[in-house]
């Protein structure tokens, strides 16, 4: 291994006890691929297999909480007891090849496309539509809703648990429920769960506070709990980052092991004021990092870019479509063979790196997602 790479492959000790064998984790990336159920499908198992033997620990795709919850076509479901034994069969797979096991968890509040919902109603803080394309109107949660979407957090916890999972995620971020009740474009409520900032942060936090009270209960090893967040929102209002400043002081208190900072390129700076240049992963990092590890993603293609990131203290990076294109990028590294890291791929590729069907058309329909050549 070339010697200035060395820093990538310490171990790392999370505080619930959860060591990681080195500093790159796989992101969570929407693959497509689980049972129109929900169940864990022979191609997703194919698809993670063949990328979690470098990587430290890989965090899942994201698996919705309750079914109301939906967010992708064939996304895997964490909302019953009948999905443990595929859930079992999916941390079996990552932690058989030497990663640790990270299932993340959500619920899709108004972005859930009315097509994947039961009654084609998308649930929400409020009863405000989303700006995008497709959608419907939400309706607003009612009290009783809300505790039982925070109960259903808590289930999905204790499936993981018993599936032999290292951890969950809890997704609040990418506009999805739990970013719904923290942001002034979402949440208009006027009860316990709206209004001031503070208020707006009570939702997430009581999702926090289930998330480690099953933990304690169920939790037999080392169980470690991430909060995956979104720094800015383009909508006005929205979320700015003097908001989300606010939010990681009390999110460092809530005895988290890691926030991870969900920005399409790790040096980006903020989406509302193109005048402001600096990192939202730096800033956070500089913010809370001594109380709480940040892990940082966005457009770290080759080694040089992940100990560039490094170099700025945030302890841990996860890499995404890179691992889609190079299964083999961190054994690659580590091997000192940094130049044989696949940076392009053809059309005929898809059974050699093991993508599922729907996502490989979907990277394949997506113009400029990564280099395609004709071979």
């Amino acid at each position: 291994m070339n010697k200035k790479y060395e820093p990538l492959f310490t171990e790392f000790t999370f505080k619930r006890g959860v060591n990681i064998k080195n500093r790159i984790v796989m992101a969570p990336m929407t693959n497509f691929a689980s049972e129109e159920n929900g169940a864990v499908s022979e191609e997703e198992l194919g698809y993670y297999k063949e990328r979690s033997n470098g990587v430290g620990a890989v965090i899942t795709a994201v698996a919705y909480v309750t079914r109301d919850g939906k967010g992708f076509v064939n996304e895997i479901s964490a909302d019953s007891d009948e999905m443990i034994p595929g859930l079992k069969r999916l941390a079996n797979t990552i932690k058989g090849q030497g990663a640790k096991a990270i299932l993340q968890i959500f619920h899709a509040g108004r972005m859930a496309p009315p097509e994947l919902l039961e009654d084609g109603q998308s649930v929400s803080a409020s009863a405000v539509a989303a700006l995008r394309p497709g959608l419907v109107t939400p309706r607003e949660l009612t009290e009783s809703e809300v505790d039982l979407i925070i109960e259903a957090f808590g289930q999905a916890t204790r499936r993981a648990i018993e599936a032999g999972f290292d951890g969950v995620e809890i997704h609040g971020a990418n506009t999805y429920l739990i970013q719904q009740f923290f942001s002034p474009h979402s949440n208009r409520r006027t009860d316990k769960w709206g209004g001031t900032i503070e208020k707006r942060m009570a939702f997430p936090i009581a999702v926090i506070d289930k998330v480690k009270t099953v933990v304690e209960e169920y939790a037999k090893h080392p169980f470690l709990i991430g909060y995956r967040i979104s720094p800015e929102e383009v909508e006005n209002p929205g979320i700015t980052m003097e908001d989300t400043l606010l939010f990681v002081d009390k999110l460092a208190e809530q005895d988290l092991d890691y926030l991870h900072i969900s920005v399409q390129d790790f040096w980006q700076g903020s989406i509302r004021d193109e005048e402001d240049k600096t990192s939202r992963v730096v800033l956070i990092h500089e913010r809370v990092g001594d109380k709480v590890p940040i892990i940082g993603v966005g457009s770290l293609h080759t080694p040089d870019d992940v100990m560039k990131a490094f170099n700025t203290g945030v302890p841990i990076l996860a890499l995404g479509r890179e691992l889609i294109v190079e299964p083999k990028w961190v054994e690659k590294v580590q091997a000192g063979q940094e130049d044989d890291i696949a940076t392009t791929m053809t059309k005929e590729d898809q059974q050699r790196l093991v993508v599922p069907d729907t996502l490989w058309t979907t990277i394949m329909n997506t113009p400029g997602w990564f280099p395609v050549v004709d071979k």
